[in-house]
């Protein structure tokens, strides 16, 4: 098994090369590129604060957050820079972010630690197992996927995280008047995105932030952003609540 990353993107899904067809959904392939000493200490020093082991087994996020609140989700966090700024500009809700590339969990991690906020938790793991293994049903209040790998060639849109079977699994975490937002600065992803939440019967339109090319207060422009702009990138915001 290998899987054929692109740079600086957060969410992966394997592939057998032996014949090409795509395995169960996973989230991420391992890439370990360029881990500094700075990050490698920053797993050291921080994440028995805020790391999170995969254990298989249902997770009380009301003790390990220390109080009852509302949870969101950021899968592929990349460099950690939403996650961190969500934190601190929403300190009544809880995050939970789950990243394999351990550079950028690292950042994150030092990021964390010289703001001293505690109202985040990570996993360095594959999404589909946390999601399915370690969330009891209707855990979260909100799940935000920005920027995935967009696997351009039409060939290897079965490769993409955001598919039915996935929207699925999603919808059966996320509590009913809860909200997902995904973005892309990828147009053919984009539609694919479009398609594939207006054939689920489990999600519909925010009414409140319903054109896509609005970007919601929430969600800051990433360095990642701002260059695919300087590239003439489009982006897309799609924002839909559980029914």
């Amino acid at each position: 098994m290998m899987a054929r990353p692109l740079p600086e993107r957060g969410v992966y899904i394997y592939m057998d090369d032996r014949n090409d067809r795509a395995a169960p959904i996973r989230s991420f392939v391992l890439r370990q590129g360029r881990f500094t000493p700075a990050q490698q200490r920053a797993f050291d020093l921080h994440w028995s604060r805020w790391g999170l082991d995969y254990t298989g087994t249902l997770r009380d996020l009301d003790r390990t957050f220390g109080r009852r609140a509302p949870r969101v989700l950021e899968i592929g966090f990349g460099n950690g820079e939403q996650l961190l700024h969500a934190a601190q500009a929403e300190p009544d809700r809880d995050f939970i972010g789950i990243e394999v590339h351990r550079p950028g969990v690292g950042r994150l991690l030092n990021g964390l630690a010289d703001a001293d906020v505690d109202n985040v938790r990570v996993y360095a793991h594959d999404a589909v197992d946390v999601l399915r293994d370690e969330f009891a049903a209707a855990t979260l209040d909100e799940v935000r996927i920005f920027f995935p790998d967009p696997w351009h060639k039409k060939r290897h849109h079965k490769r993409r995280l955001i598919q039915p079977a996935f929207l699925a699994l999603l919808a059966t975490r996320v509590r009913d008047g809860g909200r997902l937002h995904l973005a892309t600065d990828w147009a053919g992803y984009a539609e694919h995105m479009r398609e594939a939440l207006e054939g689920m019967p489990q999600w519909r339109v925010d009414a409140r932030h319903a054109d896509p090319s609005i970007r919601p207060p929430w969600r800051i422009e990433t360095h990642f952003e701002l260059r695919g702009r300087r590239l003439g990138h489009g982006v897309w915001d799609f924002v839909y609540e559980r029914i």
